[in-house]
């Protein structure tokens, strides 16, 4: 498969609630940003970028060798940041764009490279993501999973805190299953993006069912917008909160 040309930016912010300073914590002795952008160096990219409102992330970047933007501070959201980057340095329409949090240290290159291929093979989409595959009731049930639905050519159909696809028949062998939960499949929040559709999405208002879910790609649904969802098998382990740190540590040591 030919290799698309993509560039990657990193959005990171010091200010989080649930872990403050999380970009500089030290995983085995170096900072997670830093982890971050080895990631992406890995990868096929041509130009990677890290968006940053915070000087301090922004000093240990460049000290690195990082190209570094400063955005601004009241974005809501990472799409935002990376859109801003996006119309400052002036990448045309064409560019496809790998959207990277700074919480991900361990994001192979290898789901980078995929993920920008998928968006250049798939013409007609605007985003592409992944997705993987439930497992158990209790993932299937969580509303803090976020589930997604796809049609026969791996589009979105609608992505949900809620238990979708939901089965109408409680009894799995009348459903014809053979679980106590239909096939589906848990949202993988990477995305990459076509330039010129990012610029159009920071435009548009957000959507009621966005504001309901709190899941801005659906925005991108409401507004007619089609987003290819690939299945992996394994999604890459981030870090949400200080207890996530020990196995975060424990997969940078033994995979990189």
């Amino acid at each position: 498969m030919t290799q698309a040309d993509f560039n990657i930016v990193i959005p990171s912010r010091y200010g989080s609630s649930r872990f403050p300073g999380k970009p500089l914590h030290l995983l085995n002795g170096k900072s997670m940003i830093l982890h971050v952008l080895d990631r992406a160096l890995e990868s096929n990219a041509q130009t990677i970028v890290v968006a940053t409102d915070d000087e301090r992330i922004a000093q240990i970047c460049v000290e690195a060798g990082a190209q570094v933007q400063m955005t601004d501070a009241a974005h809501v959201s990472g799409t935002d940041r990376i859109a801003e980057v996006a119309r400052v340095l002036q990448w045309p329409d064409d560019c496809i764009i790998v959207g990277l949090q700074g919480d991900e240290p361990a994001t192979p290159a290898t789901m980078l490279n995929q993920l920008a291929d998928n968006l250049a093979i798939h013409t007609d989409a605007n985003m592409a993501t992944f997705c993987v595959p439930i497992s158990d009731m209790a993932e299937y049930q969580n509303p803090n999973r976020v589930k997604v639905v796809r049609d026969h050519r791996g589009m979105a159909l609608y992505f949900s805190r809620a238990s979708i696809p939901a089965r109408r028949e409680t009894n799995a062998s009348a459903a014809g299953g053979g679980a106590d939960f239909p096939e589906s499949f848990i949202h993988v929040g990477l995305y990459a993006y076509r330039c010129s559709y990012l610029q159009r999405f920071a435009t548009m208002q957000a959507a009621d069912i966005e504001n309901e879910e709190q899941l801005e790609q659906l925005r991108v649904l409401f507004n007619g917008g089609r987003i290819h969802v690939d299945l992996i098998q394994e999604a890459a382990a981030g870090v949400d909160h200080p207890e996530d740190v020990k196995a975060i540590e424990a997969i940078l040591q033994q995979k990189f």
